[in-house]
């Protein structure tokens, strides 16, 4: 049983933290806890990009980005995985160059020293170099950049479903088993 670190970031790509959450709840018996930790940026591109405040709604164990005292901000809370998403460049500079001084980055922190899996969806267009070395940086340390680059092969046809193609991909890497689009494999295979 899993026990995951959701954080989203004030990133554009709300989308991508909803379909998140929802999906994560289509497969509750795969995890064991699950935390979310949302900045007021992310709280703010949520109803600007959403139009709503459903965020409130769902059944997660919430924590303020100051809440240092969160189980997962310990190796010895023994979360398994984080995933932040959208991560903005911002958050993804503090994790790269060690600086811990939010829940979100010390949350980080302590999954990459404990050799466990952190996931960013970055979410930002074009790159500079900065964010370049940043995403190097956190790859050397153990960490997985998977960009919210959707796909198109499975033709989505809705922006959840495009977004999806992405939630989906990252949720693989997180060790989830779900339903979902496989390149070569027809719908009797699934």
């Amino acid at each position: 049983m899993h026990k995951i670190v959701l954080a989203v970031t004030g990133a554009s790509g709300a989308l991508y933290a909803k379909r998140l959450m929802d999906k994560l709840l289509t497969v509750r018996d795969q995890w064991q806890e699950l935390a979310v930790i949302m900045t007021t940026n992310a709280q703010m591109v949520w109803q600007t990009e959403l139009g709503d405040e459903t965020y409130k709604d769902y059944p997660f164990s919430f924590h303020s980005t100051m809440d240092f005292m969160a189980p997962f901000a310990s190796g010895s809370g023994r979360f398994q995985t984080m995933i932040i998403a959208p991560c903005s460049m911002g958050t993804l500079g503090r994790i790269a160059t060690g600086v811990s001084n939010d829940l979100i980055t010390r949350a980080a922190d302590v999954i990459l020293k404990e050799r466990r899996k952190l996931i960013c969806v970055v979410r930002d267009t074009p790159y500079n170099l900065i964010h370049i070395r940043n995403m190097e940086t956190v790859t050397l340390a153990g960490g997985i950049i998977c960009p919210a680059t959707p796909s198109f092969y499975s033709k989505p046809t809705t922006l959840e479903a495009v977004a999806d193609t992405v939630v989906d991909r990252v949720l693989d890497l997180a060790g989830l088993q779900l339903k979902t689009y496989r390149w070569g494999e027809t719908e009797d295979q699934e």
